[in-house]
């Protein structure tokens, strides 16, 4: 239990011989309901908090996002190997556990505005489908149409990073979208072999006309 001078701190602002500053009873208490409410409950307060606040409210809670982000090395490329496993006797596939992880990751970069981060993970996703085929119907095709929308998502969350004057590499920037260029023609390349339904039609007709 926190003693009471603890939770009221000291006139001061801090304890004899304690260079840190004692918390104020509303910090202390917002702390606590930050420790202990669930999910759910977060969402939903920080979204109406967002919706409700001047524009520059949500541009600090981005940026604290990716100086979050940037801390724990969320923007590292992720091993992608066994994001799919193709079924025994045929190279027909299935989404794996692992996938759902870094796809997680994926929309937290580019929701807060780490596009180009986001897209050189999406590259080695859509590189990992190369030699790989699917039914229709199946939930392997379902999964790669969400990729998909993610892959425009994360271009437009490129776009603004640019606009908004935090891409310090441009060359870096050409060699990301190469990348993912490259892996999208390779998979529309490879669907071709076996007569399947291209995957990525919204990210190529994203990525068909944009220039950096």
């Amino acid at each position: 239990m926190v003693a009471p001078a603890e939770i009221h701190g000291s006139p001061g602002g801090t304890r004899a011989g304690d260079a840190r500053p004692v918390l104020g009873h509303v910090n202390l208490m917002v702390d606590t309901f930050i420790a202990n409410a669930n999910l759910e409950d977060l969402r939903a307060i920080v979204r109406g908090m967002l919706a409700t606040s001047p524009p520059s409210t949500a541009a600090a809670f981005t940026a604290a996002a990716r100086q979050r982000l940037v801390r724990v090395n969320a923007a590292d490329l992720p091993d992608t190997a066994g994001i799919f496993a193709a079924e025994t006797g045929d190279n027909t596939a299935l989404p794996t556990q692992k996938l759902d992880g870094i796809l997680v990751r994926i929309r937290t970069l580019y929701g807060s505005g780490m596009g180009f981060a986001s897209l050189k993970i999406l590259a080695r996703v859509v590189g990992a489908t190369i030699g790989l085929r699917w039914e229709e119907d199946s939930v392997m095709e379902d999964t790669l149409a969400i990729i998909d929308a993610d892959i425009s998502q994360a271009i437009q969350s490129a776009k603004e990073e640019i606009e908004g004057g935090r891409v310090t590499e441009m060359q870096d920037a050409r060699e990301v979208i190469h990348e993912l260029r490259s892996a999208i023609n390779d998979s529309q390349m490879d669907v071709k072999k076996w007569n399947g339904a291209f995957p990525f039609e919204r990210g190529a007709a994203s990525l068909e006309y944009w220039r950096v």
